[in-house]
């Protein structure tokens, strides 16, 4: 039977039993979001306080959509980031398939946006509009994250709904490991903005390398 994974995972305590995952809180584990964060140029500086000055604007009337925030925030992000550039490749909407082993079931899904080099999966994106936490995505970002293609490398993760930005790891091996970042807030200072795109950049450069 094949079920979407947004029905069949909705909640982390469903996404560590059925996934087999436990969360590391090690800090050793995830410091790719705390250490050796690569400085930004003034060009990069530049564009990130354009980003968020276009962001709020269009924020202040409201709640956003899902798909105004890829617009406005995520593709952005990536492009600033250099990851729309040589090696990296994107696709959106990218369909991922899940099979549990226990189970006669099949999860399925779509990555709203997905990096990769050479096949090898550098970071998925998942956004929700603004009316939802960040936390709602994290089942189903995990869900993605453990279909890896490429489960002897770490995965990583970006969840955002605009006002905040969660970063997330999976290591795969005799037991599936995952860590969280804290969350960043955009919408409260660019210094939070910069701290993101920094994390995003280390996270690119230890896929690559």
């Amino acid at each position: 039977m094949t079920i979407a994974i947004t029905e069949a995972i909705t909640t982390l305590a469903e996404a560590e039993q059925r996934l087999n995952l436990a969360r590391n809180e090690d800090e050793a584990f995830f410091s790719e979001w705390q250490t050796f964060l690569p400085q930004l140029s003034s060009t990069e500086q530049s564009a990130l306080r354009e980003l968020r000055q276009r962001y709020l604007y269009q924020r202040s009337e409201g709640q956003l959509l899902e798909g105004t925030i890829t617009l406005l925030l995520v593709s952005p992000l990536l492009a600033i980031a250099g990851l729309y550039d040589p090696p990296f490749r994107v696709r959106a909407e990218e369909s991922v398939q899940l099979i549990l082993s226990d189970e006669e079931e099949i999860l399925q899904g779509r990555i709203d946006v997905l990096v990769l080099v050479n096949q090898i999966w550098v970071i998925v994106l998942e956004s929700k509009k603004t009316a939802l936490s960040v936390w709602t995505a994290l089942p189903q970002t995990l869900a993605y994250l453990v279909a890896n293609p490429q489960p002897e490398r770490p995965s990583f993760g970006l969840v955002t709904n605009g006002d905040e930005i969660l970063f997330v790891k999976l290591v795969q091996g005799s037991s599936r490991l995952y860590a969280l970042s804290r969350v960043f807030a955009p919408f409260v200072s660019i210094h939070e903005l910069t701290q993101a795109l920094q994390v995003l950049k280390r996270m690119a450069g230890v896929i690559q390398n």
